[in-house]
């Protein structure tokens, strides 16, 4: 590294320099941080990082990196699960619309945290932990002509027994559906019932179906009630549906009455409840209409929006020198938003009576610790001539020193428990600054 170092700079860099870079070591930086999975707001350092000024400034890129995307999907994602609700499943689906494969894998990684479900990225789950999930796509459905080319297509009964032939079963069940649904049979595309009797006689307890290949009403569902219905009699159970095009939120409710309709029909009780899922390319102005118009989806696929964050593509994490040997320093600006906050600062959340955080504050390292019940004089960022008096409920210190002496000193959260911090960061905030519309904007 040193010797490319020589090759790039120029000639008259000083040798002391390239000496001086072979021995850097860590142990005389400290870094301190709020933790992972926190809310965090505007203007609040985040990070802090101390040590000689050459090794932190050597830092800052890589910092930067590793937080801004991450910060940035992971707040997309909680956005999209503030507005999905608690009990709809959201699966992370972008891994070909990501920016390459190391974008995609963090963003499958920051959005589990952002509170997502699940992932179709298998790598992601394979490292990470995070439960994977998919269903059929439209090619494997279109790769089948006949049933003929249904191999093999015998599936013995859950409890035990001679196998069935299971495609000749289904071609029985979609004429009784048919007649339910007083549609024509002829009208099912056989190439789709093949591929439906296909997938079902190798995972026949996971069945599910993509919907949307040809014809939703006319085709997509009678052949999978046809092929569910079969399962059924053998004693299986199908797992679910996914549309992937059209109208969303009507097809779920139309595709749900027929759900109902066939099990009442059929005395069969759990198909009126098979989970639906949607895709196709949705937004945050897409779960804002479902919720407006109300559906029966039970399970979001969301990939572009999610992992491009088309609605602010950067997030824009500043590092900054705040004091050098003691001496504080601050960057003047004609831009307030761009002037920085002298001084080493400790963090602060304070809470009202009812447990929500109403205000961070900021203090200088050495000015005493505030409490709870404390009346606390402040001035508030973007308002700075104003200044007012606050008394919190609770005071939480926000900064935790996670590095010192060259050692990690604070136990790393695993994964799973940095979604759960996240998700009861985000339920704490008051529903007034928790909105996405015209927020309530939070003091700092």
């Amino acid at each position: 590294d040193v010797a490319y170092l020589r090759s790039v700079l120029p000639s008259t860099t000083d040798d002391a320099f390239f000496e001086y870079l072979a021995t850097l070591d860590a142990s005389e930086v400290t870094v301190t941080a709020i933790p992972e999975g926190s809310v965090v707001f505007p203007r609040v350092p985040f990070l802090q990082v101390k040590g000689p000024l050459l090794v932190v400034q050597l830092l800052e890129t890589t910092l930067l990196c590793l937080v801004n995307y991450a910060s940035l999907v992971a707040t997309n994602a909680a956005r999209f699960r503030l507005l999905a609700g608690p009990d709809v499943k959201l699966l992370e689906m972008g891994l070909r619309r990501a920016q390459g494969p190391d974008g995609a894998l963090s963003a499958s990684k920051y959005s589990y945290i952002g509170g997502f479900d699940g992932t179709s990225n298998i790598l992601a789950g394979k490292l990470y932990g995070i439960p994977v999930r998919g269903t059929i796509a439209h090619s494997f459905i279109m790769s089948f002509r006949c049933l003929e080319e249904v191999q093999p297509r015998e599936l013995p009964p859950r409890a035990g027994g001679d196998p069935v032939d299971l495609a000749g079963l289904a071609v029985s069940w979609l004429q009784r559906v048919c007649d339910l649904l007083q549609t024509p049979p002829g009208k099912a595309n056989q190439g789709e019932l093949a591929a439906f009797v296909s997938y079902a006689v190798t995972f026949p307890c996971d069945f599910q179906g993509l919907l949307d290949t040809y014809c939703v009403k006319r085709s997509g569902l009678p052949n999978f009630c046809a092929v569910a219905l079969a399962l059924h009699q053998l004693g299986y159970q199908a797992i679910g549906v996914r549309l992937d095009s059209g109208d969303l939120a009507k097809q779920s409710k139309e595709i749900r009455a027929v759900f109902r309709a066939c099990g009442a029909h059929f005395q069969v009780p759990w198909f009126g409840t098979i989970p639906i899922a949607v895709s196709n390319d949705i937004s945050e102005q897409s779960l804002e209409e479902f919720r407006r118009e109300g559906s029966e989806i039970d399970m979001i696929g969301i990939g572009t929006n999610l992992v491009t964050c088309p609605l602010q593509p950067s997030l824009g994490c500043v590092y900054k020198l705040v004091e050098v040997n003691g001496s504080p320093c601050l960057k003047l600006t004609e831009d307030e938003e761009k002037m920085t906050i002298p001084g080493v600062k400790a963090v602060y959340r304070l809470y009202d009576a009812a447990g929500h955080p109403f205000m961070d504050l900021m203090a200088l390292e050495e000015e005493p610790l505030p409490s709870a019940g404390q009346e606390l004089g402040i001035r508030v960022l973007g308002r700075l001539e104003e200044s007012a008096k606050v008394t919190p409920s609770t005071v939480e210190p926000l900064h935790r020193t996670y590095f010192r002496d060259g050692q990690v000193c604070e136990p790393l959260p695993s994964l799973p428990e940095v979604r759960t911090h996240a998700q009861a960061s985000l339920s704490r905030l008051s529903p007034a600054h928790r909105r996405l519309h015209e927020p309530q904007p939070y003091p700092v």
